[in-house]
C-alpha cells in the first residue's frame, strides 16, 4: 500500500505540474491573442487534469492521516474527473501513436511554413509525441490507481 501511495503521489504531482503549465500557457495565449473566451473553453480539459490530481492528493492525505476526513465532493470528483481525464488521455495516446507511426504528412505540412523550413521537424515531432505518450500514460495510470485507492478508502472508512 505504501508503494502504491508513493506512485500515486509522484504521478499526481507530475500531472498537476505539467497540466498546470499547459493551463497557464493557454491562459496567457488567450490573453495575448485577444480571444480569451475561446481559449477558456480549450482550458477546460487540461484543467480537469489539474483538478483530478489535486483531488488525488487530498485522497492521499486522508489515507495517510485518518484524522483528516475526505471532503464530501472529493470521491465524486475523483470518479467523475477520473473518467474525463482517462478519455482525454486515451485520445491523446491514440493520436500520439498514430503520429509516431505515420509522421510524413504532418512533416510536409509543417515544412510549407517558411519559418519552419530550417527546423528538424521529425526530431521535434518525435520528442513531442514521446512526451505526449509518457504524459498520457501517466494520466491513465494515476486515474486507475486512484480509483482503487478510493475504493479501498471507502471500504476502510465504511462510507
Amino acid at each position: 500500500m505504501k508503494n502504491i501511495l508513493k506512485v500515486s503521489t509522484i504521478l499526481s504531482w507530475f500531472n498537476l505540474v505539467v497540466a498546470g503549465l499547459v493551463v497557464i500557457y493557454i491562459l496567457l495565449a488567450g490573453l495575448l491573442a485577444g480571444y480569451f473566451l475561446v481559449f477558456l473553453i480549450v482550458m477546460i480539459l487540461p484543467g480537469s487534469i489539474v483538478l483530478h490530481s489535486y483531488a488525488a492528493l487530498q485522497l492521499r492525505k486522508s489515507i495517510m492521516h485518518p484524522e483528516i476526513p475526505l471532503g464530501n465532493q472529493t470521491p465524486i470528483g475523483i470518479r467523475f474527473l477520473g473518467f474525463i481525464v482517462m478519455a482525454l488521455a486515451l485520445i491523446s495516446l491514440y493520436n500520439s501513436i498514430s503520429l509516431l507511426r505515420n509522421p510524413d504528412e504532418l512533416i510536409k505540412q509543417v515544412k510549407q511554413i517558411p519559418e519552419a523550413a530550417s527546423l528538424d521537424v521529425r526530431k521535434l515531432l518525435r520528442i513531442g509525441t514521446a512526451f505526449s505518450v509518457i504524459f498520457s500514460t501517466s494520466i491513465i495510470a494515476n486515474a486507475l490507481i486512484n480509483f482503487r485507492l478510493l475504493k479501498w478508502y471507502m471500504m476502510e472508512t465504511g462510507e
